[in-house]
C-alpha cells in the first residue's frame, strides 16, 4: 500500500507527463476496446440457438467449365424430398423471403385500411421454429404457422401495428398478393446480430398462392432450406449423400447441379452465399480489425515507454537519492510499475468513457448495434488489458530508471549512455511509425478503390434516374402501362421504362439455354434483364449492331451484350443477329435482334457477365424514370401524385439510381471510413511518442546545443540537428511498412474484377503525410531548444 501512496505522490508532481501518458494510453485502449466489442458482435451472429453446431443450410454448388458457382438458393421440392429420403434428419424447414411487401391493417368495416407498411416478409414452415430458438411471447411455436394464412409478428412489429403486442393475437393483417392473415404468435424481438431479421413471418403454405415453382431445376435465391443433422452424422458424410440425392431427383441434363451443407456458424462470414440480413463480414476482415486494435494498443504502449524514458533524466536525482537511502533495484522496479499501473488504471477508466461516446458513431457508421455489455467477457478483457499494458509499458522504463548509477546522477552527469541509450527508443519509434504509415498507406489504397468504384463508367447512364417499385399483384401490374403513359406527359420527365431490375443490381436472374437450335445447352449461364423496349433509351445503353426488340408484353426478340457474343465463340457481333436463344427447355425461344456494348450488371467486384434482355411484362417490378436535373423537386412531386392515383392502396417509395449503386458498396465504404479513423488515431498516438522522443533528445543534448550556439550555429542549424534523426527514422519506418503493406493490399485488391493499380503516388503521399505531421509535432521542441540561452544550457550540464 505504501508503494501506491508513494506512486500517487510522484504522479501528482509530474502532471504534464501523467496527462500526456494517460490520454495517449486511453485513446489506444479505447480503440482496442471498440475493436473488441465489434469483433465480439460480429462473431456472435446466431450464437444463441441451442443446436447451432448441428444446424446447416442446404446451398447450391453448380459445376461449370469456369469453376463452381455458389448460391444460397435451393429448389422448392428439396425440403420435402429430404424428409422422405432421410427420415433420420431431426428437422428440415424452408424459409422464403419477399422484400418490400405491402402489409396493411384491415379497417373496422373490413373494406378500408387504417395503416400500411413496407416490410421484408418471411414465409416459413412450422419446423423453422424447431430449428431456430426465437422465443415466443405469445402463441405456440409448434402450431403458429401450421395452417395457411397465419402470421407471427415480432414484439416491435406487433406494437407498431396494434399499439400493444398483447393485443395482436387473433388480429388480422393484409399482405400484398396473398390476402388476409391471422396473427397467431408474437416473437420476442430478434437480436441485432442475427442473419434472420424477422419482423413478419407467414406460414409457408400461404406462399403457395404466389404460384411458386415445383420443378427441381429452378433455384430461387430467396428460398433457403435448413436442417439439423443428428449427432452421429458428419456434414462431410452428408455432402456425399446429397450427390446421390441430386442424381436421383434432378433431370440428367442438369447433372452439373449440386448441393452441399453450409454450417450455420459460417453463414455470416461467407460472401459466396450471402444472408437474409444482406451483409457478410469475412473472417479475414475480423482478423485484420483485431490486428489493427492490437497495433493501436502497442503504439500507445510504445508512446508510454518513450515518454517514460524521456522522463528518466528529470527523475535521475530522485533515483540517486533513493538508492543512497537504501532502496534496492527490485524495490524501485516495483515502485515504477505501481506508477504505471495507476496511469493504466486511469487510462482504462478514461478509455471506457471515450468508447461509450464513440460507440453511437461507430454503430451509425457500420449500421451495427454494438453495446458495452458489462458482462464477464468485458471484465476479463479489461482486466487483461490493465495487466498487459502495465507490464508492456512499464517494465522497460522501470529497468532504465532503477538501473541508474547514483554516483553519476547525483553529480548531474546523466547522459544518453547512462540513461540506457536511445537505440531501443529508436527501434520503438521506427516500429511505431511503420504501423502508422502502414495504416495510412492501406487507407489510401482503400479510399482510392472506393473512389474508382463511384466514378468508373458503368456502361449506362446512372444520372437523374429515379426507380419506383410497382405494386406486385397481377391486377395492379395491368395498370403499369397507364402509369407509364401518364408519367411521359410530365414536362420534367424525359424517358420511362418498365423492368424487373435496374442495369446493375445485387439481385439477379440467370439460367441455362441453347443457342441456334443446338442439341446441347451452352456451357455457361446467361443473366436475364427483363425490360421493355424503352429501357435502352432510358439508360442510354449503346447498340453495336441491330436494334431494340419490339414494344410488347411478351418475348419477341432478345438483345445481348458483347460478353454474350464472346462467350458463344463468335468473332463478330453481327453473326448472332437472327439466331435463336431458347430458355427453360423451350418455354421461351426468340431470335437475337440486337447487340449492345457491355455494361456492368453486377458490382465492380464481379467481372462482366453475359447478359440477355427481353420483354416480359408479368415479371416487371420497377418503373425507371429519367428526369430533367433542373426540375427535380417538381418532378418528384408529380411522380408521387400520379403513382398514388394509380395505386391508391399502396405505399409510395422511390430511390435515385446513383444512391442505389452507392449502396452496393456500402460495407466497403464504411470500412474505408473506419480505417481512416484508425489511421488518424495511430498517427496521433505516434506523434505523442515522437514528442517524447524529441523531448528526451533535447534534454540529452542540452550541452551540445549550447556549445554549437556559442560557436555560431544558427537556429535553423539547431532545428535541423534535432530533426534530422527522426526524419531518418520515419524514412526507415516507411521502407519497412511499404513492401509489407503493398503485399497485403495487393492481395485485397485481387478480389475485385476492376481495381486500381497501387502506383508510386500513393507511396509518396504516405511518406509526405508522415513527415509533415512529424515535423509539425517536433517543431515546437526543436525551436524551443534552438532559441534557448546557451549560457543557461552550459550551466545545466556544468
Amino acid at each position: 500500500m505504501n508503494h501506491f501512496k508513494t506512486a500517487w505522490q510522484n504522479l501528482r508532481g509530474h502532471k504534464t507527463y501523467v496527462a500526456i501518458n494517460t490520454v495517449g494510453l486511453a485513446i489506444g485502449i479505447a480503440a482496442c476496446l471498440l475493436v473488441f466489442l465489434l469483433v465480439k458482435y460480429e462473431t456472435g451472429f446466431d450464437d444463441f440457438h441451442a443446436n447451432k453446431e448441428r444446424i446447416y443450410r442446404v446451398v447450391a454448388a453448380t459445376t461449370t467449365p469456369a469453376g463452381i458457382n455458389y448460391s444460397k438458393a435451393s429448389a422448392f421440392p428439396v425440403a420435402q424430398a429430404l424428409r422422405i429420403d432421410y427420415p433420420q434428419l431431426e428437422h428440415v424447414a424452408r424459409i422464403y423471403v419477399r422484400d418490400d411487401k405491402e402489409v396493411a391493417l384491415p379497417g373496422d368495416d373490413a373494406r378500408a385500411t387504417q395503416k400500411k407498411f413496407k416490410e421484408k416478409v418471411f414465409y416459413a414452415e412450422a419446423e423453422f421454429f424447431d430449428i431456430f430458438n426465437f422465443p415466443f411471447l405469445a402463441g405456440d411455436a409448434r402450431t403458429a404457422l401450421s395452417e395457411p394464412n397465419t402470421a407471427v409478428l415480432t414484439q416491435e412489429t406487433a406494437e407498431k401495428y396494434f399499439g400493444d403486442w398483447r393485443a395482436a393475437i387473433g388480429r388480422f393483417i393484409k399482405c400484398e398478393a396473398i390476402g388476409v392473415c391471422k396473427v397467431t404468435g408474437v416473437l420476442k424481438n430478434v437480436p441485432a446480430n442475427t442473419n434472420f431479421p424477422l419482423k413478419v413471418v407467414i406460414s409457408f403454405e400461404t406462399a403457395r398462392q404466389e404460384d411458386l415453382p415445383t420443378d427441381w431445376v429452378g433455384q430461387d435465391g430467396s428460398l433457403n432450406t435448413f436442417l439439423v443433422l443428428p449427432e452421429n452424422i458428419a456434414a462431410t458424410q452428408f455432402d456425399k449423400e446429397l450427390r446421390a440425392f441430386v442424381k436421383k431427383h434432378t433431370p440428367a441434363e442438369y447433372a452439373n447441379h449440386g448441393y452441399i451443407l453450409q454450417p450455420l456458424a459460417d453463414m455470416h462470414y461467407d460472401s459466396r452465399f450471402g444472408t437474409y440480413s444482406g451483409a457478410t463480414f469475412s473472417k479475414k476482415l475480423i482478423t485484420a480489425l483485431s490486428l489493427v486494435g492490437i497495433f493501436l494498443l502497442v503504439i500507445a504502449c510504445i508512446n508510454f515507454i518513450n515518454l517514460a524514458t524521456a522522463q528518466a533524466v528529470q527523475r535521475s536525482k530522485e533515483v540517486g537519492v533513493r538508492k543512497v537511502l537504501g532502496s534496492s533495484k527490485g524495490q524501485l522496479i516495483i515502485q515504477f510499475l505501481d506508477e504505471t499501473f495507476l496511469i493504466t488504471l486511469f487510462s482504462v477508466v478514461l478509455a471506457i468513457l471515450f468508447a461509450s461516446r464513440a460507440l453511437p458513431l461507430l454503430n451509425s457508421l457500420l449500421q451495427t448495434s454494438v453495446e458495452i455489455d458489462p458482462g464477464i467477457s468485458l471484465a476479463a478483457f479489461l482486466f487483461s488489458l490493465v495487466i498487459v499494458v502495465t507490464f508492456l509499458s512499464g517494465f522497460y522504463p522501470a529497468l532504465v530508471l532503477s538501473g541508474l548509477n547514483p554516483a553519476i546522477v547525483l553529480k548531474s552527469k546523466l547522459t544518453s549512455r547512462t540513461a540506457g541509450g536511445i537505440s531501443i527508443r529508436r527501434v520503438l519509434v521506427v516500429f511505431q511509425f511503420a504501423i502508422a504509415q502502414a495504416l495510412i498507406l492501406g487507407t489510401l489504397v482503400v479510399v482510392s478503390q472506393m473512389n474508382f468504384f463511384e466514378n468508373a463508367s458503368m456502361g449506362f447512364d446512372k444520372e437523374a434516374i429515379v426507380t419506383v417499385p410497382l405494386a406486385g399483384d397481377t391486377s395492379h401490374l395491368s395498370r403499369a402501362n397507364v402509369l407509364k403513359r401518364q408519367l411521359l406527359q410530365q414536362p420534367g420527365i424525359k424517358d420511362v421504362s418498365l423492368s424487373t431490375f435496374t442495369p446493375i443490381d445485387k439481385a439477379s436472374w440467370d439460367g441455362d439455354f441453347t443457342f441456334d437450335n443446338a442439341a446441347k445447352k451452352a456451357d455457361f449461364n446467361a443473366e436475364f434483364k427483363w425490360a421493355d423496349a424503352d429501357y435502352f433509351k432510358t439508360y442510354d445503353i449503346q447498340f453495336i449492331t441491330g436494334a431494340p426488340y419490339k414494344q410488347a408484353d411478351s418475348v419477341t426478340g432478345f438483345v445481348v451484350n458483347e460478353m454474350m457474343v464472346k462467350k458463344l465463340g463468335l468473332s463478330n457481333p453481327e453473326e448472332i443477329i437472327g439466331r435463336k436463344l431458347t430458355f427453360w427447355d423451350g418455354a421461351i425461344s426468340a431470335p437475337v435482334v440486337g447487340v449492345v456494348k457491355d455494361f456492368n450488371s453486377r458490382t465492380l467486384e464481379v467481372g462482366m457477365k453475359p447478359v440477355v434482355l427481353g420483354s416480359y411484362r408479368p415479371l416487371y417490378r420497377l418503373i425507371n424514370i429519367k428526369i430533367q436535373p433542373q426540375q427535380v423537386k417538381q418532378t418528384l412531386a408529380a411522380i408521387e401524385r400520379i403513382w398514388t392515383n394509380t395505386y391508391p392502396g399502396y405505399t409510395y417509395e422511390y430511390q435515385f439510381l446513383d444512391q442505389k449503386i452507392a449502396g452496393l458498396y456500402r460495407q466497403e465504404r464504411r470500412l474505408s471510413q473506419l480505417y481512416q479513423i484508425f489511421a488518424g488515431i495511430a498517427i496521433f498516438i505516434s506523434c505523442l511518442g515522437l514528442y517524447g522522443f524529441v523531448s528526451f533528445m533535447a534534454v540529452q543534448r542540452t550541452r551540445e546545443v549550447g556549445i554549437r550556439k556559442v560557436l555560431g550555429a544558427s537556429g535553423i542549424n539547431i532545428v535541423y540537428l534535432l530533426s534530422r534523426e527522426f526524419t531518418v527514422l520515419i524514412g526507415l519506418a516507411f521502407l519497412i511498412a511499404s513492401p509489407l503493406t503493398y503485399y497485403f493490399m495487393h492481395q485485397w485488391l485481387q478480389k475485385f474484377a476492376y481495381r486500381i493499380d497501387i502506383g508510386m503516388g500513393i507511396f509518396l503521399s504516405t511518406l509526405l503525410i508522415a513527415q509533415v505531421i512529424a515535423w509539425l509535432t517536433v517543431g515546437y521542441q526543436a525551436i524551443k531548444a534552438a532559441v534557448a540561452n546557451p549560457v543557461k544550457s552550459l550551466r545545466t550540464e556544468g
